[in-house]
């Protein structure tokens, strides 16, 4: 089986030998993915010049009438693509469901914003600026959709819910896409493509797909067009460096390596509601799609005080953790999604071996369910400590992408925010505690450093929905080496397709913008 790509309007087949992707537990080679022949400039062109004046033509109500379209045809062939991906990335059925029910319901929530917006097809901001004596001359900002392309370079880690997050919000900006799934997991991205297609449900060229490198289609953007990238922090740096970006002119955002932290607050007490509820969400990062969430936990800071207790609670969580073939009901956690990934994740846990100690796992698993060490791409849940955070590095700039994080002690709050800060900017960061002035303290303190804060207390208890998971309604992206860049949050997830301008002029103007564009605050 090989990929093929959809562009210009046609599926169209890689005339090179392609890399190749793999069944993870097993390790045989499922397919191929391809783009060689494939003519970036042309895909760009098409979706430009066709697909998103098509889009643009619309209103924000019918632009959502196609996003819950595009959903209906994912939920429909909802259990084909969750075989997928447990065959192609691992997944159990609780992390398939992360993936592809958070991609259909990123897709109906951006569907609901456009409801809101009506027949519009432009925004309005409330409220304007007299700009002269005499109330005749006015201010007022306006968004409008920018007359481009949207090209969407995605991880491997998410197929569904990266493309489609992505594709919601240029969708209902009334821009089209070009996703470029990453090769190692692209056959969902590319099966449920297909199905859209298919079920011709949007309006040619708003929508196209590259299967393989994509190694040109960053050179084919113009000055309107826009590129949103997930991946490591090195690509993304040579993609925002790079000449091709330079001289478009196209916007770029990056969301990039992550350095997450939890802290738990100096007020938890053993065996109490708030440590209970952190342990539960520990033990969720040391098996929830094997650790591989750009969002996961990777540092954990605790009262010095209660480290041995957590510590032990943890490690004791972490050694009955079933692992092995995802599709084994008893199996709780699957396999990295290849063998270059785990080699990469053990070379990583060796590092941090140089400062903190191994609790529990640092490689393959004792016991395999289903199937065999030797082909899958297995790796234990694994804890380690680090008992000086502050004089440490590596566990502060090297992230392991898979089933792992390092637990280290704090003696004060002011301490727990530094080490927090020592990530250098992170996707989300969560604090675990009852005590409002320690939250207080340590958001005024720490928040700068992540683009999500989750903050748990008894109240909330167990109706947070994770450190890990990304919500349509809240911004996802983060500071410093997280790549600085910012999507979803609600209406917010426009900026990146929309421009904004400054108009001035007269009453009767805006009282036509009004009456045309929606009001509401982006």
């Amino acid at each position: 089986m090989k990929l093929e790509s959809y562009v210009a309007g046609r599926w169209v087949a890689g005339s090179g030998e392609g890399r190749p992707f793999v069944n993870p537990t097993t390790g045989e080679i499922l397919g191929r993915v391809d783009d060689t022949g494939v003519d970036p400039f042309a895909a760009i062109a098409y979706g430009r010049s066709t697909g998103t004046p098509a889009l643009r033509a619309l209103s924000f109500e019918q632009r959502g009438n196609l996003l819950r379209a595009i959903a209906d045809v994912l939920t429909t062939n909802r259990d084909r693509y969750f075989e997928i991906a447990r065959l192609n990335s691992g997944n159990t059925k609780v992390d398939a469901s992360i993936d592809i029910d958070g991609g259909i319901g990123t897709l109906k929530t951006y569907a609901r914003y456009a409801k809101s917006l009506g027949g519009a097809r432009t925004i309005v901001e409330p409220g304007q600026e007299q700009l002269a004596k005499d109330p005749t001359f006015f201010a007022a900002h306006v968004w409008t959709s920018r007359p481009g392309v949207a090209l969407q370079i995605n991880a491997f880690n998410f197929p569904s819910w990266g493309m489609w997050e992505k594709v919601s919000t240029a969708l209902l900006a009334g821009v089209a896409s070009i996703a470029k799934p990453a090769s190692a997991t692209a056959w969902l991205a590319n099966e449920m493509v297909r199905d859209v297609i298919a079920a011709n449900v949007l309006p040619a060229g708003a929508l196209s797909l590259v299967c393989g490198s994509g190694a040109r289609l960053v050179d084919a953007l113009g000055l309107m067009d826009s590129l949103a990238f997930t991946g490591s922090a090195a690509t993304g740096l040579k993609l925002r460096s790079g000449e091709a970006i330079q001289h478009s002119g196209a916007r770029i955002t990056i969301e990039a390596d992550s350095i997450n932290a939890t802290v738990i607050g100096p007020d938890v007490a053993p065996g109490s509601a708030v440590f209970e509820l952190a342990r539960r969400e520990i033990g969720k990062a040391l098996t929830v799609k094997a650790g591989q969430l750009c969002t996961n936990i990777r540092r954990v800071f605790v009262p010095a005080e209660i480290i041995d207790a957590l510590a032990d609670a943890v490690v004791a969580d972490a050694g009955n953790v079933v692992i092995g073939d995802p599709a084994d009901e008893r199996v709780r956690m699957g396999p990295l999604v290849d063998g270059g990934q785990r080699s990469t994740a053990i070379d990583g846990i060796d590092r941090l071996k140089s400062e903190a100690r191994v609790l529990a796992g640092g490689g393959a698993p004792d016991t395999i369910v289903g199937a065999d060490a030797r082909s899958g791409a297995f790796l234990a849940s694994t804890v380690l400590r680090c008992d000086e955070p502050a004089s440490a590095t590596v566990m502060h700039d090297l992230e392991v992408f898979g089933p792992c994080l390092t637990l280290a002690p704090y003696r004060s709050t002011e301490e727990a925010a530094a080490l927090v800060a020592r990530g250098g900017g992170s996707l989300a960061m969560s604090l675990f505690s009852d005590d409002a002035d320690v939250q207080a303290q340590m958001i005024n303190k720490a928040a700068a450093w992540s683009g999500r804060v989750l903050v748990v207390d008894s109240e909330v208890g167990k109706s947070h929905t994770g450190h890990s998971i990304v919500m349509p309604q809240c911004v996802h992206g983060g500071p410093g080496r997280a790549g600085g860049g910012e999507e979803l949050g609600g209406l917010r997830g426009l900026h990146f397709h929309m421009q904004r301008s400054a108009v001035q002029g007269g009453p009767g103007l805006f009282e036509r913008l009004r009456r045309d564009g929606v009001e509401a605050t982006l």
